[in-house]
């Protein structure tokens, strides 16, 4: 048993560490390019670390001198953040009161799939519809349509995330409260909410990332820094007559950082919201 129960050991260690490998291999190659002078990426054989590090993009990317690739991708991120934060703010207030009356109201169910079967529809059949709704309203190229347009995608998600998560909670929790006199909106409030905040955390998490990685709505209803999200700054870059290549792993680092810093920082939510409701007592 002592055999196996090693053997056991030293195959999981072994898949952790290739899974670990796939992951992190590319982000880490990505780095390594943003800090690689332009010859260290054209040498042949092709170096795996650079002689001198070079934080000169960085630099770059991150000025505001105007009229400046620099100046383009801070606005941009300014923007990325400012929509992705609207939109998440407007999924979960949307999602937590939706998911709850789902969830305790099974009859309304059907209300649900309808929504999320708008959410399986390809961005493209959407795009002509909300196009011309922004454009009659005088509404396009701003942070803040795109941030009434993302909530389309990330409503129907994180509406169906939240109504996992109240399934998760017994219904008779709060009837127990009520019959000490709680009414409905004490009953949330102290009892139903705060046990379901590791769900809100991780549909927060995933709104966000959603949010944060969208390109096709933002190519499409953005025309300038007003409000060009971090995304399509990238693809421009990449799209231009570029050929220091350290520069565009410069912008994907950048662009990196912000959803690895809050995954990082949400991380025990992420997993005990995905785990709620696995295990009912």
């Amino acid at each position: 048993m002592e055999r196996q129960s090693t053997l056991e050991k030293i195959f999981l260690h072994g898949v952790a560490f290739i899974l670990a490998v796939i992951i992190l291999a590319p982000v880490l190659w990505l780095f390594v390019m943003s800090i690689s002078p332009a010859e260290a990426l054209s040498a042949r054989p092709l170096q795996w670390w650079p002689d001198e590090v070079d934080l000169s993009r960085y630099v770059t990317l991150l000025s505001r001198v105007e009229n400046s690739a620099g100046a383009a991708v801070t606005s941009s991120l300014l923007n990325s953040v400012t929509v992705a934060s609207m939109a998440t703010v407007a999924a979960i207030a949307v999602a937590v009161p939706a998911g709850w009356a789902v969830s305790r109201t099974p009859s309304i169910g059907w209300s649900l799939n309808a929504v999320i079967a708008t959410y399986m529809l390809p961005p493209v059949a959407l795009a002509v519809p909300l196009y011309m709704g922004l454009a009659k309203l005088g509404m396009l190229n701003s942070t803040f349509s795109l941030a009434l347009v993302y909530l389309t995608i990330l409503a129907p998600f994180t509406t169906w995330l939240m109504k996992s998560g109240f399934d998760g909670i017994p219904r008779e929790i709060e009837a127990a409260a009520m019959i000490d006199g709680a009414n409905l909106w004490q009953t949330l409030r102290i009892i139903t909410l705060p046990l379901a905040l590791p769900t809100i955390g991780t549909a927060v998490l995933f709104a966000f990332l959603l949010a944060w990685d969208e390109f096709f709505y933002a190519l499409l209803f953005t025309s300038d820094l007003r409000a060009k999200t971090l995304t399509v700054a990238i693809a421009e870059i990449a799209g231009g007559r570029v050929s220091d290549y350290g520069m565009i792993a410069t912008a994907g680092v950048i662009a990196a950082l912000p959803p690895v810093l809050i995954g990082l920082l949400m991380q025990r939510a992420l997993i005990s919201g995905l785990t709620s409701g696995g295990v009912k007592g």
